[in-house]
């Protein structure tokens, strides 16, 4: 059984040493490479990483790489079963990966949960709302069977994020196959040459929802770990930030970059 997880990464860092690993340059088209694969190689949209983020990776990852399970994490957040004396030391294994994957056909990182909203309210306070609204229009269009699962996920105060997964190969294609047309659908709708930097962001963010609404809707069984975050986190600046875009609207507040990149 063959396992590997793509790590997507925009410039060089520490990377995992064990074999499962395989750390891809997100957004390397017309880039100077820094020594690890880039994803504008093979069958590719490097191009659109200022708007896809990780998803990039993710699509390289379906179009040219061959492995019985794929998974993706970030150059700063891994999958990690438990703390132990150090993040990298905790940073989960293809031995600690390999009994899970015996089990479960897929395996996803700790649910974010909001607690005081839904992950829809969430974003509605964070970021443009008809980027999801949008979605929904697309998917009641073209994959209408999905819909009563997009607005069951949409009312829940928690979700999968980052676009963390390790899948089985079967499952992987299939979701990216079905994600994929309904983004490609949704920025043709938008106008994302005059938004800025981080409003245009959303594809992968839109993503990182609609991934429990696939799960839900096909109801597959999932194993939730824990993951690590390399480096310190300013959790007073995200708390501020989170209530503020809560409760008074501010989402200037908000960083132009995501946490992952």
């Amino acid at each position: 059984m063959i396992s590997k997880i793509v790590i997507a990464t925009h410039k060089p860092y520490t990377f995992p040493e064990d074999g499962i690993y395989l750390p891809i340059h997100v957004g390397a088209e017309g880039k100077e490479s820094f020594g690890v694969m880039g994803d504008n190689t093979g069958d590719n949209i490097s191009i659109k990483n200022a708007y896809y983020s990780e998803l990039t990776a993710i699509y390289w990852a379906w179009k040219n790489l061959d492995a019985d399970y794929i998974g993706l994490a970030h150059y700063r957040r891994h999958f990690s079963l438990q703390k132990k004396n150090s993040e990298w030391d905790s940073v989960l294994t293809e031995k600690e990966l390999s009994p899970l994957l015996e089990k479960y056909d897929i395996v996803l990182p700790k649910k974010r949960n909001y607690y005081i909203e839904s992950v829809y309210s969430h974003y509605k306070h964070t970021h443009d709302i008809q980027h999801l609204d949008k979605a929904r229009e697309i998917i009641a269009q073209d994959v209408p069977e999905y819909l009563n699962a997009f607005d069951t996920v949409m009312k829940r105060t928690g979700a999968h994020m980052f676009n963390m997964m390790i899948m089985k190969k079967e499952y992987f294609h299939l979701y990216c196959s079905w994600l994929f047309p309904i983004l490609f659908s949704l920025e043709k709708q938008l106008n994302i040459q005059n938004m800025s930097s981080f409003d245009a962001r959303l594809f992968g963010r839109v993503s990182e929802l609609l991934l429990d609404v696939w799960i839900d809707y096909n109801k597959i069984a999932y194993k939730e770990i824990g993951y690590v975050h390399m480096g310190k986190i300013d959790w007073p600046r995200k708390i501020r930030s989170f209530l503020a875009a809560k409760f008074f609207n501010k989402k200037s507040l908000l960083s132009d970059k995501r946490v992952a990149f």
